[in-house]
């Protein structure tokens, strides 16, 4: 009898770990070995337990999850990357797939479809959605630089979320202690938004922040 797939859960919410491990559980082939909801004991805790695959938010309650992404990637390519979050994949999926994840599924989609997501990553393929995989065949096809659809598209994932914890209200400081950064990269950081941007001073880049937030919640 083939020996269960070992699945490590990565998200700051425990009450969606909870319904992953039971929704995972159920399942013949699959269980889950951990937990965390945070980026730094996540990294400890794969390198010890060893997953076959790693679902991980993009937002956590401490590092980030696109940079735990890009270090899985990096030290430890025998786990698997499936990304499970509410945050829209128009922005974050491609993104995700560049840092080094195999999946992205909304956490808005059934349960069956999280389930074939984790199969078909553990299988070595790429799951996404219809429209991601349209827009990744575009940018292929296409054999021109390819065109940002948002201004947002420019910043880099670093970048990105510095400007998404802006728009929820956070201090530079605060930024800066979540991201575990010093206080004057964060600052480094905003200048080259409010550039890339073509914003004009702090209060214009944290009202375009709040905005953008807001946006993205009413999605």
């Amino acid at each position: 009898m083939a020996q269960n797939k070992q699945v490590f859960l990565v998200d700051d919410h425990p009450l969606v770990r909870e319904w992953l491990t039971n929704l995972i559980n159920k399942r013949p082939d699959l269980c889950v070995c951990g937990e965390a909801g945070n980026a730094p004991e996540a990294l400890r805790l794969i390198e010890s337990l060893k997953p076959d695959i790693a679902i991980v938010d993009i937002t956590l309650s401490s590092g980030s999850g696109m940079e735990l992404i890009k270090e899985l990637h990096l030290n430890h390519p025998g786990v698997a990357v499936l990304v499970l979050t509410m945050h829209d994949e128009s922005v974050y999926a491609l993104r995700a797939l560049r840092a080094g994840a195999r999946g992205y599924v909304m956490k808005g989609e059934a349960t069956q479809k999280v389930i074939l997501a984790i199969r078909t990553v553990l299988e070595g393929k790429l799951f996404v959605s219809e429209q991601v995989m349209a827009r990744m065949a575009e940018k292929f096809a296409d054999q021109r630089p390819a065109q940002p659809g948002s201004p947002v598209e420019l910043l880099s994932d670093r970048e990105l979320e510095v400007f998404q914890l802006l728009g929820r209200g956070q201090s530079t400081r605060q930024i800066a202690e979540q991201m575990h950064i010093s206080f004057k990269t964060v600052q480094a950081f905003c200048a080259r938004i409010k550039d890339k941007l073509q914003l004009d001073n702090v209060n214009e880049l944290l009202r375009e922040a709040v905005r953008w937030q807001e946006n993205q919640q009413a999605q």
